[in-house]
């Protein structure tokens, strides 16, 4: 899968969670793979009325199901920043 799909793959995923907002997609995700393996990083903002650490974590289990579902690789991990409250 080309770098490109992957990132935005990576961005549908996050922004289909209710509340969060990728930051700057071209700068804040950051994804490593190889021998079939991937981690992702990203940053994201968080709505106002929204509890961080539930929407963190629902950002971190649709990027991993996304990912290995669409690319077959395995996620090693999905680091989620939560650089802002909009």
């Amino acid at each position: 899968m080309a770098p490109a799909a992957l990132e935005r793959l990576v961005v549908r995923a996050a922004e289909s969670v209710d509340g969060a907002r990728v930051r700057r997609p071209k700068r804040s995700v950051e994804i490593a793979h190889g021998a079939g393996r991937a981690t992702v990083s990203l940053e994201v903002a968080a709505g106002h009325d929204v509890a961080v650490p539930e929407l963190a974590r629902a950002v971190q289990a649709r990027v991993a199901e996304a990912v290995a579902s669409t690319s077959g690789l395995e996620i090693e991990s999905v680091d989620i920043t939560v650089a802002e409250i909009a």
